[in-house]
């Protein structure tokens, strides 16, 4: 339902979101195929259902860490998903996120580490920094990865072309903005948290 990413970190793993409820087999999967056992960090872009859905459980068996921006620390704590407003196809989305939420709902879960933006991951092994891109939560937050990496969560979709998030947001008025930060950024390659992955930073600088 969503994309979620394992990068290789001198000192371990970081997976950055963490799927629905019930998806760390793929996770744990794939980590067995790269013959992997350190996961050091889950990042998790935003508190949304289909992104830390399956951390709590990911922690348990790992024993990694999770970490979400400070805004979005509570309603992860609550096992909740707080859309705001619909727009476009979005409408039909939250009239059913009442009726799959029980279904998909995710456990509930503490972080055990709450950023901002800035915060650097040199201390997990990852040349990375946190961006803090609000709109679609108001923790929405990207990793920036040596500079020319950029997992944007829900910032930015790719289906047909990169898009701005057009579904859903807490605060509309502040979408632009935080593509323009993402922009300045000028990364080279960037990973969505949905549709397909990964497009130039060339087609990002066009939105």
């Amino acid at each position: 339902m969503s994309l979620a990413y394992l990068i290789e970190g001198q000192a371990g793993m970081i997976l950055v979101d963490a799927g629905l409820r019930g998806e760390e087999r793929s996770v744990l999967r794939k980590m067995r195929e790269l013959e992997r056992e350190d996961l050091r960090l889950i990042f998790i872009t935003h508190a949304h259902l289909d992104h830390y859905g399956s951390a709590a459980e990911l922690k348990r068996i790992t024993g990694a860490p999770i970490a979400i921006h400070y805004l979005d620390e509570e309603p992860m704590a609550l096992g909740q998903t707080r859309i705001g407003s619909a727009r476009n196809m979005g409408h039909a989305l939250a009239a059913l996120l009442p009726l799959v939420h029980p279904l998909l709902r995710p456990e509930p879960v503490d972080a055990d580490l709450v950023f901002e933006d800035g915060f650097h991951l040199e201390g997990y092994g990852l040349d990375a920094k946190v961006l803090h891109t609000p709109g679609h939560t108001n923790g929405s937050s990207c990793l920036m990865v040596e500079g020319r990496l950029a997992f944007t969560g829900d910032l930015i979709t790719y289906r047909g072309g990169p898009r701005l998030q057009r579904y859903f947001a807490q605060d509309w008025s502040a979408l632009t903005e935080s593509l323009g930060r993402l922009q300045a950024q000028r990364p080279e390659w960037v990973y969505p948290g949905h549709g397909q992955d990964p497009f130039t930073g060339k087609e990002l600088q066009d939105l």
